[in-house]
């Protein structure tokens, strides 16, 4: 019961839709990963002026969410873990590691939400192994805190044919990874987004009556970002998780002020797009 309390934080009361702007790329020590966030004051700042329903962002950065005044700001999604595995080489010695006393941590935080992941990355089956662990240890630690899990399928493109953090669109893989974090306990899905929009709605089937929220993937242009929403809402998503899209944005505002627009008003692409240009 406690879950639902703040997850009823995260998600719009008109729409019950959530957008969440991920702003963690930090966290991975990968050269290239912050571009539009340098400086993460003002960008949170900027952020939270559009008024998304969630931020996500890591223990070292929440304070900058968290320390804006008022009772408007956005909720705080809590990423727990990083890892090495999105440069163009997958390195010998891989890890994904999580924040001791994770849900503790989140709740000192007041998050409303936390966020782990599970890989299933070609030629590297040992961190599969090592995010089920994470998620198994994580899982009674969040019951017991009354804190909602968040868990990341990511079905990755080979690393040296994709250059990194690509990717695979394969609807059967991401189906099934996303079952497999429907069963190890899963209150949200964060998942990929399927090479064709129109069969989303087998992935939504596949979480049953767990929200999935759908990762934005590389920077596009405003009008391919748009339509995707447009299909992926058409599918029955709960919402959507950005980053690139939102952050190495020329208006990041205006963006943002777009999708939920999307999401919580029914905007169409074309009004959408009038809302970017303002």
């Amino acid at each position: 019961m406690t879950k639902d309390f703040r997850l009823k934080r995260l998600f719009n009361a008109k729409s019950n839709r959530c957008f969440d702007v991920a702003v963690d790329h930090g966290y991975f020590n990968e050269p290239g990963f912050l571009k539009g966030i340098e400086h993460m004051p003002t960008v949170i700042k900027t952020l939270a002026n559009a008024g998304p329903d969630a931020i996500q962002l890591t223990v070292g950065q929440a304070r900058h969410l968290q320390s804006l005044p008022g009772r408007q700001k956005p909720s705080l999604v809590l990423r727990l873990d990083t890892a090495n595995i999105y440069g163009k080489d997958l390195p010998e010695a891989r890890f994904s590691s999580v924040i001791e006393e994770a849900a503790l941590q989140a709740v000192q935080l007041d998050a409303a939400c936390v966020c782990v992941n599970l890989f299933q990355i070609p030629g590297a089956p040992d961190m599969t192994d090592q995010c089920v662990e994470n998620i198994l240890r994580l899982k009674p630690e969040c019951d017991h805190y009354g804190m909602p899990m968040m868990i990341e399928p990511l079905v990755f493109r080979p690393n040296s044919e994709a250059g990194g953090y690509m990717v695979d669109g394969d609807e059967v893989k991401i189906i099934h990874l996303v079952r497999q974090a429907v069963e190890l306990g899963a209150d949200i899905i964060k998942a990929d987004p399927t090479d064709d929009v129109s069969t989303y709605h087998q992935v939504v089937q596949t979480a049953g009556d767990v929200p999935v929220l759908v990762r934005g993937g590389g920077k596009v242009d405003d009008r391919t970002i748009l339509e995707r929403t447009a299909g992926l809402l058409e599918q029955g998503v709960a919402g959507i998780v950005y980053g690139r899209n939102v952050i190495q944005h020329d208006n990041p505002k205006g963006i943002t002020q777009a999708l939920m627009a999307m999401l919580h008003d029914n905007a169409s692409v074309e009004d959408a797009l009038a809302i970017v240009s303002k």
